[in-house]
């Protein structure tokens, strides 16, 4: 009776066999490649709408210093006059932009252009490249 129990106590602390371990890995890894690339280009989307979102702001700052100043900063004076006052500007009554001047979410600097493609400011991104040009992620972002 003795030698029954301990075989039957043997058979219940048994583990996994090494096959058993590597199919699991493999389903694993295979569930990883079809889910990983989905994920990062949500990732990026996400990123494309939060930089489309601060440069609606940076707009909104713009049109306030305009109302204020009467004209919308040159390209020497460019954003930062959203935070700084730009010598003895007359009229000026900043900061435009709460938190300061915001990066992009790839930690670039927002660009301006004054007069823009179409007359009005160009508030833009590089998009994830930091390069003008480019598509998907890398494709550069405008108001």
């Amino acid at each position: 009776m003795k030698n029954r129990f301990s075989a039957y106590r043997r058979q219940q602390q048994r583990g996994f066999t090494l096959i058993e371990l590597l199919v699991v890995m493999v389903i694993l890894v295979l569930l990883a490649s079809f889910v990983g690339p989905r994920v990062l280009d949500q990732l990026g989307g996400a990123k494309m709408k939060a930089a489309t979102v601060q440069i609606s702001e940076i707009e909104a700052a713009l049109d306030l210093f305009k109302l204020d100043v009467g004209r919308y900063p040159n390209d020497g004076e460019g954003l930062r006059s959203l935070v700084e006052r730009p010598g003895n500007l007359r009229g000026w009554n900043g900061p435009y932009l709460r938190k300061g001047l915001p990066a992009d979410p790839w930690n670039n600097a927002y660009q301006y252009k004054f007069p823009g493609r179409g007359g009005d400011p160009d508030v833009f991104s590089f998009g994830a490249d930091g390069q003008p040009g480019g598509d998907g992620e890398n494709a550069d972002i405008y108001n």
